[in-house]
């Protein structure tokens, strides 16, 4: 039976880019406005986070933004000091030591730079991934996101971090990614696609992410069949990680129980 009594879609920041980042092989030339979500699921046995967005220094002090971003070419995200994962959990009455685990689908510095944020909670994440992104085996990695002194749980196979919350492994646009898998305690399952699927059309039309580890298109678009084939067995509705008429439908950050 689930111990998961409600969970909170958070907004870290909007990031504008081609589509192509998301879709393999369309839309480029064509921009998108993309949201960069983290959830915050309440059991009861204590908090989980999936995901924690960027580092809000990096955008905010113009010295760290010409060295992470313009430097390489990337984008910069639109976020303000409000949007940092403790600014969220205060407007929930909670502050950074309530939260027992933070699960990072990935490291890249949209779902990882906010560690910092966070760093008194065990973090979880794949071996797999935590190798590469050491390794920097793409630019979508920030050295010093994930440098500091962090309670690290390097996990390989799927597991249960709580009754009704698992751990999905769903490689290929990263070495290591890990979707994550929630019973509400009412209505549909929600699966966490992270990227595995940054838009509904990705998995609607079983497109692969831009952007895929050693170009492992296979490993994503198997990734992609995973997760729909569980949503089918579980009955669960798979939520895409960068969709902003996806974040809109939901409603934006209301709570999740139904």
């Amino acid at each position: 039976m689930t111990q998961v009594l409600r969970m909170w879609p958070l907004l870290t920041a909007m990031h504008r880019y081609d589509k192509s980042v998301s879709t393999r092989g369309r839309g480029a030339g064509t921009d998108i406005d993309a949201p960069i979500l983290a959830y915050l699921i309440e059991t009861r046995n204590g908090r989980i986070l999936y995901d924690v967005g960027c580092d809000y220094r990096k955008i905010a002090d113009p010295e760290r933004r010409e060295r992470h971003y313009a430097s390489i070419g990337l984008p910069v995200p639109q976020m303000d000091e409000a949007q940092r994962i403790p600014g969220h959990l205060a407007r929930l009455g909670l502050q950074p030591s309530d939260v027992d685990v933070v699960m990072v689908g990935h490291l890249h510095f949209d779902h990882a730079g906010g560690l910092c944020d966070v760093c008194g909670s065990d973090i979880h994440v794949h071996a797999d991934e935590l190798a590469a992104a050491r390794a920097q085996a793409d630019a979508g990695y920030f050295q010093d996101d994930f440098a500091g002194d962090y309670r690290w749980r390097v996990q390989r196979d799927e597991y249960d971090l709580a009754p009704g919350v698992r751990a999905i492994n769903t490689p290929g646009h990263t070495a290591g990614h890990m979707s994550l898998w929630i019973e509400l305690p009412r209505g549909k399952p929600v699966i966490l696609a992270g990227d595995a699927a940054d838009l509904a059309e990705n998995l609607d039309d079983e497109v692969a992410p831009g952007h895929c580890w050693n170009d492992r298109e296979d490993l994503a678009l198997a990734s992609i069949r995973k997760l729909k084939a569980l949503a089918r067995e579980t009955g669960a509705a798979v939520w895409p990680n960068h969709d902003i008429a996806f974040w809109r439908a939901i409603g934006g950050a209301r709570a999740w129980h139904a």
